[in-house]
Parts: C-alpha cells; structure tokens; sequence
C-alpha cells in the first residue's frame, strides 16, 4: 500500500482504477440502536485486464519453488521470490522475451497449446486454468463484446422461483457478483442475516458484502476466514470471466475501499470455482448448523446459480433445518393475509 501526504492509498484492485471526492467512511456499524446508514461506495471508472494478467501470472510464479518443478537449485542467493521468468520459459517451451510479453499482460493471440503449456509450467489447478482461459479471452474481444447481460427485472423466471418454492431444502439463485436474485422461505430464513443487512443497508442481499462489512458475518459463518477467502477468490473468477461487469467492478472497488481484509485477500489473486462443500453457520435462532451446499449451474441464464444446502440425516444440524422449516413456515402463514 502506498502512502502520500501521511494518508494511505488504497488499491480497490491490482486492475481496478477509483475515483473519490473525499474520503470514504467506514461501513455499516451495528450499534445498540441498530445499523448505521450506508455510506456511497467509490465509483470505479474502469478496469485494465493487462494488470490482471500480470498479477496473476507474477502470483502463480512466485509461489513455486525450482525443487516444485522438478529444476536443479541455482547457485548463489536467489534475487526473486519463486520462479524466475526465464525458468517458467523453459517450462512452458516458450522464449523468455515470449513469456516476458505475456507476464507484461499481453495475451492477445496466445494459442491453446501456449496456455495449455502456461498452465502446465505454473501447476495451475482447474479453477486457475479456466480463470487464465477467460483473461485470454477478455483479450482478444473489445469491451463492448463482453457487456454482462441485462439482469431479468424482479429476480428470476417465474418457473425457476416455483422450483425453489418446491424445494424442502433452504435454497437460492445467485449471480456471479454473489447477489441473491431469489430465494425460497426456508433459505430466506436460513439466510435471515443476511436479508436483514440488505434491508438496512439499502443494497441487493449479497453474501461477500455482508460477510466483509456486518460485523454479525464473523458470527454467523463459524469458518469466517475460509468463507471470506473463497467469496474473494470466486469475485475474482468472475472478474476474469468478464471484466467489462461495472456491477461487479464496483462491488469489488466498495469492499476493497471499505475492508481491509478483503483488500489482503484480493490481492493474493486466487480463483476458485463455486461447485459443492460444507459450511457451518451459527444462525441467531437455532444455534449451530453444518450444512453441505452443492451449486447447481442454469445453463439458461450463463452466470446464475441455484445453491442447496442440506443436513445429513440423523444429525443436530438436521433437527435444526427441521426447527427453521416450522420458523418460517409459520411466519410465511402470519405474512400471508387470511380470507374472510
């Protein structure tokens, strides 16, 4: 972090550029009276994928070892951290001015069998190589071309919210941004935390937002460290998939502005992808629950999501989701009105 004038400047990203008119408050405080009002997050006015690119190829060579790939121990005192450049080059085939080009953000024209090979040098993991594979696609298309697609008005199709209604597990449909677009009683109940900060804090219920900025996020997700490091390394994948998203760009220039944990994390410029594992969430009702979670893709609608969470049979946990379903199936039937 740099400091001018004895004031540090806050990076929102390694590729995110900010404009502010003065000096940005803290977030959202839960007092006694309740939450403090929300103050207006950044603008960001524009995002550079080369620098996403350098960053993230520099982050992959720097956490590698010669002995992690196999190279003999060079002589003398190491003046890097990691592989140098001109050892990835000799891994992936390429010249080192070749990879110097591509660490330097230029990924335009990189072939398959060079990112394959990229890929193969830096060990990259599945996420890690989609994540490269977008940033190389982000390259050769103009901006225009990777515009998000207009969000439907009022959440999802009705038929995808009837299947939510069906469900008798807590389960919602995310986007990529980690906004919840819709939700059925029992995730909302599930979920109450959440949809309470968004109510208050006059936003869309976003899980990163709420675990970065509700000082109730430690509290309600028992594991708050690897529930924050994968919502910024699945932010992150997202950026990569499309950077040209302002919605996201500015949700990531808000917490970075706002939270210094997620700015920690943001830089460490991991990826992951969303599919399945076990959460464990110390919810405000009904104490401690361990859920398993399996996200389901919509091929439909590219980007959204439709996550699950249930209990294994016989469990606290499952007694538990079974003491939240009569919560909110009673406070479903005192919001619905009676007819006379």
């Amino acid at each position: 972090m740099q400091v001018t004038a004895g004031r540090p400047v806050v990076p929102v990203s390694s590729h995110c550029t900010t404009e502010r008119r003065r000096e940005e408050p803290p977030a959202e405080a839960r007092t006694a009276r309740g939450w403090l009002p929300r103050r207006a997050a950044p603008t960001v006015v524009g995002v550079d994928p080369r620098d996403e690119v350098r960053d993230f190829l520099s982050s992959r060579r720097a956490r590698l070892s010669p002995a992690d790939v196999g190279l003999p121990p060079s002589a003398g005192r190491r003046r890097v951290a990691g592989l140098r450049r001109d050892e990835v080059a000799v891994l992936a085939g390429v010249s080192s001015e070749y990879y110097a080009r591509l660490e330097r953000g230029n990924l335009a024209g990189a072939s398959d069998s060079v990112l394959d090979a990229l890929a193969g040098a830096l060990r990259l993991d599945e996420a890690e190589q989609l994540h490269l594979r977008n940033l190389a696609r982000s390259a050769q298309r103009p901006p225009r071309g990777r515009r998000p697609a207009p969000r439907r008005p009022g959440g999802v199709r009705p038929s995808l919210q009837r299947v939510l209604d069906s469900m008798a597990t807590p389960a919602y449909v995310r986007d990529s941004r980690m906004d919840i677009l819709a939700t059925n009683p029992l995730g909302r109940q599930l979920q109450s935390p959440v949809h309470r900060f968004a109510e208050h804090s006059g936003t869309t219920p976003n899980t990163a937002r709420f675990a970065f900025l509700d000082p109730a996020g430690p509290d309600y997700y028992v594991d708050w460290e690897q529930v924050s490091h994968d919502c910024v390394a699945a932010l992150h994948a997202a950026a990569g998939h499309n950077p040209y998203d302002k919605a996201l760009t500015d949700l990531v220039g808000e917490l970075s502005t706002r939270s210094e944990a997620f700015r920690t994390l943001w830089a460490t410029h991991d990826v992951r992808l969303h599919r399945t594992g076990t959460k464990r969430m110390r919810h405000p009702e009904v104490g401690l629950l361990e859920l398993d979670y399996d996200v389901m893709e919509i091929v439909e609608e590219p980007g959204l999501g439709l996550v699950a969470y249930s209990a294994a049979p016989g469990t606290p946990s499952a007694d538990g989701l079974a003491l939240l379903a009569t919560l909110a199936a009673t406070r479903q039937a005192e919001a619905t009105p009676t007819a006379r």
